[in-house]
């Protein structure tokens, strides 16, 4: 895969919650159309070989669509992540817990669109 997009409403706002929880960096931001329809795309710095994280906007949306896609972040502090997606406007929708047949904990939270994300931890 080479990218991933994600709709949102309000790209800075956005943009802040996601470069304040994960640590992303922002590259740089494209403003062009598609199908005559205006849109602004942040695309934020990936390591050589990963997919590109990518906020996207369509001027004049009006509201998030939340159901289309969930996102998917490996980390090896899901507490801070978790806390910090709180104090970014976000929300813990499940708790992190281990899930030792698998490895891992996971826990889910919610950006500031309400945009559903899997938090994953690998077992030490």
């Amino acid at each position: 895969m080479g990218f991933t997009k994600l709709l949102v409403t309000d790209l800075d706002a956005s943009a802040a919650f996601y470069q304040s929880v994960f640590g992303v960096e922002e590259n740089y931001r494209v403003r062009s159309e598609i199908n005559d329809r205006k849109i602004e795309e942040i695309l934020f710095k990936a390591e050589p070989g990963n997919a590109t994280f990518v906020l996207f906007k369509f001027d004049g949306a009006t509201r998030p669509s939340s159901d289309e896609v969930i996102l998917g972040f490996i980390t090896t502090d899901i507490d801070g992540v978790f806390a910090r997606a709180v104090e970014a406007g976000g929300a813990v929708t499940q708790a992190a817990r281990p899930q030792p047949e698998h490895g891992v904990t996971v826990g889910f939270i919610t950006d500031n669109e309400g945009h559903l994300i899997e938090v994953v931890q690998p077992l030490a």
